[in-house]
This record gives structure tokens, sequence and C-alpha cells, in this order.
């Protein structure tokens, strides 16, 4: 069992844990993205002290942090950013990042957003367009996107994200981004 709450900025040992999950469930296959404790504390305190962004916890039964999410309004709070969520990973495959994206989304439809969107990043060829030329047919290309090994993208999917577009070689020739976003519904919405 699992309960999910918002990251207190003065909760020092939360966000060390936060930072420490940061760093581990990025390391294997986005090393780069936060190589180092002090990188991922930045990271961590940056949603802790703004008092617009979303930084949500999953504690396990004893209340040690075990995931976090956090989200970045764009377009005046119409959209919203998924970013970062990661797991620690002893709990991946367990449901605890489909839990906080769920929660992720009525935090986001109670502030009356319309979307959500994210970047998925392929440094490693863990999809189809992972190490290929994307030009001159980037859309074509992502229209049979297929995860491989592991990558996010079909864990988003199954959540209700689609591709809405690639950014080719974002992080080197070879290693797109790939964009998902998803319609946040709630009763706040004109839908």
């Amino acid at each position: 069992m699992i309960s999910i709450v918002d990251l207190n900025p003065r909760d020092h040992a939360s966000i060390e844990a936060a930072a420490a999950i940061l760093v581990r469930a990025f390391a294997e296959h986005w090393p780069s993205a936060w190589p180092t404790q002090a990188e991922a504390l930045e990271e961590v305190r940056e949603f802790a002290d703004a008092s617009d962004r979303i930084c949500r916890l999953a504690l396990n039964d004893a209340g040690e942090v075990i995931a976090w999410i956090g989200g970045i309004p764009e377009y005046d709070g119409h959209v919203w950013e998924l970013h970062p969520l990661c797991v620690h990973p002893d709990w991946q495959g367990q449901g605890v990042g489909a839990a906080l994206v769920r929660d992720f989304e009525a935090r986001v439809a109670e502030r009356g957003a319309n979307t959500i969107f994210l970047g998925s990043d392929d440094e490693a060829k863990l999809t189809s367009l992972g190490g290929r030329d994307l030009y001159p047919d980037v859309l074509g290309a992502a229209a049979d996107i297929q995860a491989q090994r592991g990558h996010p993208l079909g864990f988003y999917q199954k959540l209700g994200f689609v591709v809405v577009g690639v950014v080719p070689d974002a992080n080197g020739p070879g290693k797109p981004d790939i964009l998902m976003a998803k319609r946040v519904t709630s009763s706040n919405n004109n839908e």
C-alpha cells in the first residue's frame, strides 16, 4: 500500500530521498540526466520551493519515499508538463508510477488544465526511433514508433498518452525526444 502526498519544502529527509531516487531511476538509460546527488538535489529543491509547481511523493507503509512526480504549468496553466517521474528501481513495475500519474492528472484537473505533455528521451536506442536519422520524414517515423527494451513509451501509452511529435537529435544524433500528451478531463473543463 502506498500513500501520495505533497512534498513539504522543509522536509529535508524527503528531499534527499527524492533526489537519490532521481539519480538511481535514471542512471541506467539516461545517466547524464541527473548524474550526481548534488544535481538531483538542485532539481528537487527547485520543485519544492516553487509554489506554482506540483511535486508529489509516493510513500511506502513505513513512510519512506519510493517515488515522486513533478509538474510545471505552461500556456497560462492550460497545459502542464509532467517532469519528472521517477520510481525507485525496487518499486518499478508495481503500479507506483501509474498511481502517481493518475494523482497528477487529478491535481492538474483541479487547476482547470486541458492537457498534460511530457518528453520521453531515447538516448539508448530503446525505441524504433533510436539510432536513426529521422529526417526528412519525422512524422512518418513517429507514426510507426515502437517501444523496445523497457522504454517508458509503452507505460505512458497504457495510461492514455499519445505521441504528438518527435524532436530529432534532441540529445545528439539519433537520440530523439518523443513528445507525448493526454487530454485532462474534469468537470472544471469546458469540454
